[in-house]
């Protein structure tokens, strides 16, 4: 049986580890310098996003302390992983394999008990059937949606996607908050007319 010192240890090895997200750059840029965001300013983003939009999910009884657990979670396998460019099919096809065995490495730093229900609100998360996943992954869409209006599609325009792929990328939104996938599409169709995504 673990001491509450080991315990204390395993859970601080994990916390130093996680400080390796703020390393992770993604490809979507901040609106204001136009860096890369990295990953670890996207979960707060995502968090900060729930506690001002929960009001707008589809499911009045949401429990936002679980979306926020999965939404500080879910990139952390990206440690292993990397940042997978939402538009890269190629790359998107083993994403998923590759993010398994990095949460069970990443969440096997804590103690078993923790490392379980990690892992339980991470797979929830991918799974996208509770209520809260399907409102985590829809700000989890919506905000690099919403950095890319604001930069004049900065990430679609350096990658050559269309309108299409946007809309197909980000509609399952409707499923967490149809309020944001209505907010989003008219994002979309504005920056088709403003010239910075192409049809």
């Amino acid at each position: 049986m673990e001491t509450a010192r080991e315990r204390l240890a395993q859970q601080i090895r994990f916390i130093i580890e996680v400080d390796c997200l703020k390393e992770i750059f993604r490809q979507t840029v901040l609106i204001n310098s136009r860096r890369p965001e990295n990953d670890a300013e996207h979960s707060w983003h995502l968090c900060l996003i729930v506690i001002t939009l929960a009001e707008h999910a589809n499911s009045p009884q949401l429990n936002v302390l679980r979306v926020l657990q999965m939404l500080i979670l879910h990139d952390l396998v990206e440690i292993d992983a990397g940042d997978t460019f939402a538009y890269d099919t190629l790359a998107m096809a083993g994403q998923h394999d590759r993010e398994a065995v990095a949460a069970d490495r990443i969440f096997g730093l804590l103690p078993a008990d923790q490392a379980l229900e990690f892992r339980a609100l991470w797979d929830e998360f991918e799974a996208r059937q509770t209520p809260e996943a399907k409102f985590a992954a829809a700000v989890d869409r919506f905000q690099p949606m919403l950095l890319n209006c604001r930069t004049e599609g900065a990430a679609w325009r350096k990658h050559g996607i269309t309108r299409d792929r946007v809309i197909a990328r980000n509609s399952y939104i409707a499923e967490g908050s149809a309020a944001l996938w209505d907010y989003a599409a008219r994002m979309i169709e504005q920056t088709v007319a403003e010239g910075n995504l192409p049809t």
